[in-house]
């Protein structure tokens, strides 16, 4: 008996030195560290009938019955693909038909097709149990066609006057005019700018929501963004801003003084879209176009934009292929990532509404499956979401760049052409002896003659970690072995007591 009780103590001790020492305690999440979903909540999943009033699954411009249930229901599934934020469409009350949330009316409640505020409170609570953050869309330049304060006398001064925006206008024309014929909210009115300060904050006070993203940035003034920065942030110091300029990089560097988190990186989504949409495109333009500046949200689509996919089809190319591509990139190089809702299953569609397709949850799975690698080895490798980034190889469709953080570099291969590629890389580029062990498709490249060939596949990527070459671990086999062979003891002592009892 006391050859038996020695044995199972032995067992997990070897056990414990037959681990290999793991890595060091992981470091605070930044928001580098994310990787956001984006999605319009009337068009994601219909969790409870019950609040779909006179929603109409058959018109595409009209609300069709998903909610903050149907959001809610589906965390479980957002998080498995490795998703870490989710950016909702407009919560707040529209007029009719205004599904996608531009068309305000009462920015204190929630939109009844969607559900209650104590419903949207029950998702911001589920979200954060699963350690994900909660971003809002926030309209502030304006309300709906319809709004009751354009019939009190008390606001008039809450709106500009009503003029268009023209294509040449000048900075004053573009805060101040209607855009999309909507009337434009005056934030240089006292009681206008205090009111939708109040309203930021009140919205995370109550539900401790993690951002918002802001909607047409470079249609209110700069002082206001400044203001409202601080407002949100005094309320909840990490709360994160994503701010929506839709411009070239000058434009968008304008708006860093405003204490806005992250932008919209409009500029390198140009280039991605024209890139990725068929294979043998130049991807220096795409390299070309990396800001210089602060965190920026990498992103193929929006819901005021066809999809990507539409792109690909145009070409007649596989979608599936063209989506892995984009997302290859998307997920290795600087910036958030924030995906918009239907692009595991490539779903298309041309200007509003058709882009706003209703999510189908029973497709082909394969991409499902690919993004969750990439968020698997975004979430490993840090030098991912944080290092350096450095170029090593780029002509016409193929590029090889390194991420470097710490100690830890990664070596990013993509070959967006329709052959097979050898690219070779010299000792300059990468530390000599070592090995680059691929963490997508298990490609193994070890350093020979001072030097690395990398050979990949068409319109593929492969992410590789660099690591000192493999060799024999010879006391882990020792131990493993010991551990096996007293464990092969303690089953013998077993049974020979066991025929032994039998016996007496």
């Amino acid at each position: 008996m006391k050859k038996r009780v020695l044995s199972l103590a032995l067992i997990p001790l070897l056990l414990f030195y037959a681990i290999p020492v793991g890595a060091a305690e992981k470091e605070q999440r930044t928001w580098k560290d994310e990787i956001a979903y984006s999605l319009m909540i009337d068009r994601f999943f219909d969790g409870n009938p019950k609040n779909n009033g006179d929603a109409d699954v058959l018109n595409p411009s009209a609300f069709n019955g998903g909610d903050f249930e149907g959001v809610t229901n589906k965390l479980n599934y957002l998080k498995d693909m490795g998703y870490t934020a989710i950016i909702l469409s407009p919560i707040f009350a529209n007029e009719d038909n205004g599904y996608h949330g531009e068309w305000v009316k009462d920015f204190y409640k929630t939109d009844e097709h969607y559900g209650t505020k104590q419903e949207f409170k029950k998702l911001v609570d589920e979200a954060h149990s699963r350690e994900m953050k909660v971003i809002v869309d926030f309209q502030v330049n304006q309300v709906g066609k319809n709004h009751s304060w354009l019939n009190e006398p008390d606001k008039k001064d809450w709106f500009h006057e009503k003029k268009d925006i023209s294509k040449d206008s000048n900075q004053q024309n573009m805060e101040n005019g209607w855009v999309n014929g909507l009337p434009d909210l005056n934030q240089d009115n006292q009681e206008t700018r205090e009111y939708l300060l109040d309203v930021a904050k009140s919205w995370i006070a109550e539900t401790d929501i993690d951002g918002y993203r802001l909607n047409q940035v470079q249609h209110v003034p700069k002082d206001f963004w400044k203001e409202f920065v601080e407002t949100v942030k005094s309320e909840k110091s990490n709360f994160y801003t994503i701010g929506d300029v839709q411009g070239n990089e000058d434009l968008i560097k304008g708006y860093e003084e405003t204490g806005i988190d992250a932008f919209m990186d409009y500029p390198q989504n140009a280039e991605l879209r024209k890139a990725f949409a068929a294979p043998d495109q130049d991807l220096a333009p795409v390299f070309n176009a990396i800001g210089t500046s602060g965190t920026q949200a990498l992103f193929m689509d929006t819901q005021n934009m066809p999809r990507f996919t539409k792109d690909a089809a145009d070409q007649n190319e596989n979608p599936g292929a063209r989506w892995k591509m984009a997302l290859s990139y998307m997920y290795t190089t600087p910036g958030v990532p924030i995906v918009m809702y239907g692009s595991e299953i490539a779903l298309n569609g041309d200007e509003a509404p058709t882009n706003h397709q209703l999510m189908n949850f029973k497709t082909e799975q394969e991409l499902v499956e690919y993004i969750t690698k990439l968020s698997d080895l975004r979430e490993m490798y840090p030098a991912l979401s944080k290092g350096d980034m450095e170029p090593l190889y780029q002509k016409g469709g193929t590029a090889v760049f390194k991420r470097v953080y710490g100690d830890e570099t990664m070596v990013v291969a993509m070959n967006n052409t329709t052959k097979t590629q050898t690219i070779n890389l010299s000792e300059k580029d990468l530390d000599e002896n070592k090995e680059l062990r691929g963490m997508l498709n298990g490609d193994l490249v070890r350093s020979k003659d001072n030097g690395y060939s990398i050979v990949i596949d068409r319109e593929s990527t492969e992410v590789y970690t660099l690591a000192s070459k493999s060799t024999i671990n010879t006391p882990y086999l020792i131990i493993i072995g010991l551990v096996l062979v007293i464990f092969a003891i303690f089953i013998a002592l077993v049974i020979k007591r066991s025929k032994r009892n039998q016996v007496n």
